[in-house]
């Protein structure tokens, strides 16, 4: 059987598409390896209805709803490679098999890439995350640790006062901001320190202190650090897929992605990670891949 669309990756965007594409009939097959990134996260926030849910939760209940569309399937399995073009694709997998398709999705996320930070594994999505707007308000007012550099550090110190005045930074290493950017924090009280982290202190996942290399002691309650991302999955490249130098697939604003046929949607083809974000350009990619296999058919219909 050809599936109208394949979609690679279960997370928000990829369920999102599901959904879409599900309800205007389309037959679909989800593809996922069943490791979400956010899989080291106690709970989701920012999403309407769905706040502070967990996300194994918010997977669960997708399905079950995208369930009662009979022209949706899914696989636990892992994309390894595509061949064909557009109307003509062939998706091959870890388990060997291979699923033809007309168009397709990738929902393939970003992936960390561990910092050789001893300890951060031990409080990672517990008491330190990325993103503020994620999880800053559970941090409120409380004594936190920026383990950032460069331009990202001020641009972070920035974002972090709407949440706590009580903050101090960690380049973990050379300072690499620029002269004004450090006067800037200076002119703000922001404690700076360059020397390395030795280790981060913790109790059942929750922060107790950043120790420095030169035996400095930082007591903090919660950490927010600069990740190192990668892209899911190669495919895109081997697709020969624009990308960005950030590792992201370049999109247009319906999700289409330089080679026709295929689309990338959530944390894959944008640097805005948030959950409500992935699933938002996971349901204009399905309403763009829906519209696009409407329209074949009509045209086919009339020759």
């Amino acid at each position: 059987m050809k599936y109208d669309c394949v979609i690679i990756g279960g997370g928000p965007a990829g369920l999102n598409a599901a959904l879409v594409l599900g309800r205007a009939r389309k037959k679909v097959i989800v593809i996922d390896e069943g490791r979400p990134r956010n899989q080291v996260t106690r709970e989701s926030h920012g999403f309407l209805t769905r706040d502070g849910i967990a996300p194994s939760e918010f997977r669960q209940i997708a399905k079950e709803q995208i369930r009662a569309y009979p022209t949706v399937s899914f696989v636990d399995d892992m994309a390894i490679s595509i061949s064909g073009s557009d109307s003509e694709f062939n998706i091959h997998t870890a388990q060997g098999l291979s699923y033809p398709c007309k168009k397709v999705l990738f929902a393939i996320g970003k992936k960390d890439v561990p910092l050789p930070i001893n300890g951060l594994a031990e409080v990672y999505g517990k008491s330190a995350f990325v993103c503020p707007y994620c999880d800053g308000w559970e941090l409120r007012d409380q004594e936190l640790v920026l383990i950032v550099n460069g331009a990202r550090a001020l641009h972070l110190a920035k974002m972090i006062t709407g949440w706590t005045s009580q903050f101090t930074i960690c380049t973990n290493g050379p300072n690499e901001m620029t002269q004004a950017e450090k006067e800037e924090l200076m002119q703000h009280n922001v404690p700076i320190f360059d020397s390395p982290i030795r280790n981060i202190a913790s109790m059942e996942g929750n922060v107790q202190h950043v120790e420095l290399e030169d035996g400095t002691l930082i007591p903090c309650t919660g950490i927010f650090f600069g990740p190192k991302l990668v892209i899911g999955s190669n495919l895109p490249q081997l697709l020969s897929c624009d990308m960005t130098e950030s590792e992201s697939v370049v999109v247009d604003s319906m999700g289409k992605t330089s080679v026709p046929g295929v689309y990338s949607a959530g944390d894959a083809a944008t640097e805005m990670y948030q959950v409500i974000m992935a699933a938002s350009l996971g349901a204009v990619a399905g309403m763009c891949i829906n519209g696009e296999l409407l329209m074949e058919d009509w045209h086919k219909a009339s020759n």
